[in-house]
């Protein structure tokens, strides 16, 4: 059996609908496409742009060249001083419990320490199992309350982890 090419790089322009498909889509599937999520955002269709802000990182995965999903940091407005946003990390079906989501967040790790964050902070869904099992193996710890201004009231579950280059 062939190994696939895996290779995570930076978001390019050509790449915002291929993304927004896969966020909404899996968004649908797991019923989780409601106001107050990145379903009805309208940065959703724009992260090549949304992700030139200062200090943020979206990451692209590719399997065998195709696009599998994606992740990224994001300084999200509210936060306290040295933490960042773990955001929009999705992927297709087929591509979910083969390490790629570990890879995504690992990755997103590595730039938000290189960035200087300190911690990450996340957002997601009671109905995002597989997600949630995921973050919570990577050290992630569940909050009481929401931490800055995402703007994603959809959201009620609130994590966090603390990160220095040593610890990822």
């Amino acid at each position: 059996m062939e190994v696939p090419s895996i290779l995570l790089r930076p978001i390019r322009v050509e790449d915002n609908p291929v993304i927004a498909t896969i966020i909404r889509t899996v968004l649908t599937e797991f019923g989780a496409n409601r106001p107050g999520t990145v379903f009805y955002d309208p940065t959703t269709d724009a992260l090549f742009e949304l992700f030139m802000t200062p200090h943020s990182a979206y990451f692209i995965a590719e399997v065998d060249g195709c696009i599998a999903g994606g992740s990224g940091i994001f300084p999200t407005n509210g936060l306290p001083l040295g933490c960042c946003e773990l955001v929009k990390l999705y992927l297709l079906p087929q591509y979910r419990g083969t390490g790629l989501g570990r890879k995504l967040i690992m990755a997103c790790l590595e730039h938000a320490a290189s960035q200087g964050f300190t911690s990450i902070y996340l957002e997601t869904m009671p109905e995002l199992n597989q997600a949630k099992s995921l973050y919570e193996k990577c050290g992630f710890k569940y909050l009481e309350q929401a931490m800055g201004n995402s703007g994603h009231f959809g959201c009620d579950l609130w994590m966090l982890k603390q990160i220095s280059p040593e610890n990822q």
